[in-house]
């Protein structure tokens, strides 16, 4: 399992998160079967909202001999109604008393990440404030009830509003090759602009990113639901979704053992499973000529991490100091390029990489 540490702090996070959504039908004994494999197997870090009421009790005691090595997502506006079925709410006691039941029906005094929950528009974020909740959440984060403060969003523009406020270490954002290309529904807000520069101001600003709806909530793994027309396997999701600056971890949701189990098979899944170079063939013509670090242009003929130079390069130009000494760390550089014309001719995405090399070169050349 690869680990990512979170920039504000010093948790590690398993880049194979789980989400609950999905889980609520099992059985108690189930989840918590569940819970314990995923540990087992190397997750650490799980979002607790989208499940049921009854998901919680046995969560709770999965983690309870391991709570200081697991972390979680709370969030502020999701409730459950008597059934235990989930909802979400802009009323602060109703909120509050959800709060407090999660943590007592955990076991825990602590919650690792507190979200603003389901903040799509400014008026949500709004209506946080007015009524107390993103204070109230401040005030959690004193006094160690709440150990990091986030969100969870569809728009870039809402996003990018809260990340203003100076106090968000994570947020929770919808990614999949559907809503970054213009090809979903309602909840993948925003140009490809708009959300790869999200992407590159929370990975300058230290801000990590827990993605939701990895797969598109399913209609990316078959021909007859993509929007593509063809389908993306679960393994290609989430090595796109795990290339994106910015992104920790992913949190799928698991139905039952048979799902973690195929879940985990991305650990030790081959190269060629994880290649989602397929994208390049049709994805939305604003993606054209810019590069998305999937190496399918490897191998480099002088050893060259094209996909890794991309990235830094990008991350420096919006003002990540940490880029620039990233990529002054790495033993081949952009200077190597023999333009012997490999990448540019396996490059799904028409980037002119040998352009691009000298362009980054002349920059990091300048920039030290």
């Amino acid at each position: 399992m690869e680990y990512r540490k979170l920039p504000h702090g010093d948790e590690k996070i398993s880049v194979l998160g789980l989400g609950m959504g999905g889980i609520q039908n099992c059985s108690d004994k189930e989840i918590e079967q569940v819970i314990c494999k995923a540990m087992e197997y190397g997750i650490n870090f799980f979002d607790l909202c989208g499940g049921g009421k009854n998901v919680y009790a046995p969560f709770g005691r999965a983690i309870r001999t391991n709570r200081e090595n697991i972390y979680f997502q709370i969030h502020f506006g999701a409730v459950y109604n008597n059934k235990g079925e989930y909802g979400w709410s802009r009323k602060f006691d109703e909120i509050q008393r959800t709060i407090e039941w999660e943590l007592k029906t955990l076991g825990t005094d602590y919650a690792d990440f507190g979200f603003l929950h389901c903040v799509d528009e400014e008026e949500d974020f709004e209506k946080l404030c007015e009524i107390g909740v993103f204070d109230y959440l401040k005030d959690l984060k004193k006094q160690g009830v709440v150990h990091h403060i986030g969100f969870s969003s569809h728009t870039p523009s809402v996003a990018n509003k809260i990340i203003d406020s100076g106090v968000i270490d994570m947020m929770m954002f919808s990614i999949n090759p559907a809503y970054d290309f213009e090809q979903g529904d309602t909840y993948g807000k925003g140009s490809v602009s708009e959300r790869f520069a999200l992407f590159r101001r929370c990975q300058a600003e230290g801000i990590g990113i827990s993605v939701m709806k990895p797969f598109y909530a399913g209609k990316l793994l078959t021909d007859a639901t993509s929007p593509f027309g063809k389908a993306i396997s679960k393994y290609q999701c989430l090595q796109y979704i795990l290339d994106r600056p910015g992104v920790l971890t992913s949190v799928p949701g698991v139905r039952n053992l048979h799902d973690l189990d195929e879940l985990l098979g991305f650990v030790n899944a081959s190269i060629e499973e994880k290649d989602y170079s397929i994208i390049g063939s049709f994805t939305a013509k604003e993606l054209s000529g810019n590069c998305v670090y999937c190496n399918h242009c490897q191998p480099c003929s002088v050893g060259i991490d094209i996909g890794l130079v991309n990235k830094y390069y990008d991350l420096a130009k919006v003002g990540d100091k940490l880029a620039q000494n990233h990529y002054d760390k790495l033993s081949i550089k952009a200077d190597a390029c023999i333009s012997c014309g490999h990448c540019n001719h396996h490059c799904p995405f028409d980037v002119k990489q040998q352009e691009r090399m000298k362009e980054i070169k002349k920059y990091f050349n300048d920039v030290l």
